[in-house]
């Protein structure tokens, strides 16, 4: 496939997705917002893809949508995705079975949240930097916002809200707050970071993997008891997968296990 506003690349057993708008700090116009689905379902496809990063070109890792970008139709059509919940910006609206990793580089700001809401694991370069400007622009910050409050304090996500672009988050205390699981420093080693740790993820059982995606991602939208009823379901699916009787053989013979790849998604 082509890409004009997203580069798309493999790394041995890990998949890229890098904005690539550097002069307009990465914000997404129509164009790129139709290569993201393209994008994300390429490297969900691919059997030699385990583990995806995402992250950007340039001094900003997202900025949310080009306001330039958004008049006449343009605006219409970015409402109706919207009003139907159909954006399929980020992996978790793509519906993607592998794991992902947001690696945010530079400012990270308003629509660029959902990206960082919506991973699995999200590091961020050390001079990174968080702000939600939205109110401050006459917006109303909500879907970002409201994701972000599965992974942190819901005082500290109003706050950032609420106060807008005059207060911005830096990397440290987005790790503090546990926006982040990882603060890189030196920022420049931010891709060799995240590579690191997607092949680390990588070495486990793909099928093993996306069940448990499916069981934590799927707990947040119930309760204890019903999250833990469905959650039993995802564990069950893999009794008797080629992959349980593969792990502890290999450990046993210490040699790398040899997982199945994945089957196509049900």
């Amino acid at each position: 496939m082509t890409y004009e506003k997203l580069i798309v690349e493999r790394r041995g057993p890990v998949g890229w997705i890098i904005n690539n708008r550097p002069d307009r700090l990465n914000a997404y116009d129509a164009q790129m917002r139709a290569e993201f689905p393209r994008a994300w379902a390429e490297l969900d496809s691919d059997p030699d893809v385990r583990v995806i990063v995402h992250t950007g070109n340039g001094r900003a890792f997202q900025v949310g949508a080009d306001v330039d970008d958004l008049d006449g139709d343009a605006v219409k059509q970015f409402q109706e995705t919207i009003d139907t919940l159909e954006l399929n910006l980020t992996a978790w609206h793509c519906n993607v079975g592998k794991p992902v990793i947001t690696a945010v580089n530079g400012v990270c700001a308003g629509g660029g949240l959902h990206w960082v809401a919506d991973a699995d694991i999200v590091v961020a370069a050390s001079d990174a930097s968080f702000v939600d400007p939205h109110v401050s622009i006459g917006q109303v910050s909500a879907l970002e916002t409201i994701a972000l409050m599965r992974k942190m304090p819901a005082e500290a996500v109003l706050r950032m809200a609420l106060v807008g672009s005059h207060e911005r988050l830096s990397a440290r205390r987005a790790y503090e707050l546990g926006m982040i699981s990882q603060v890189v420093d030196p920022p420049d080693s931010l891709r060799d970071v995240a590579q690191e740790l997607a092949e680390r993820i990588a070495r486990n059982s793909p099928s093993a993997m996306r069940a448990t995606k499916r069981a934590l991602w799927g707990a947040l939208e119930h309760g204890l008891t019903d999250a833990c009823r469905v959650g039993a379901k995802h564990l069950t699916s893999m009794w008797g997968h080629p992959d349980q009787n593969e792990g502890p053989l290999a450990f046993a013979d210490k040699r790398t296990p040899n997982w199945l790849p994945l089957e196509a998604d049900s």
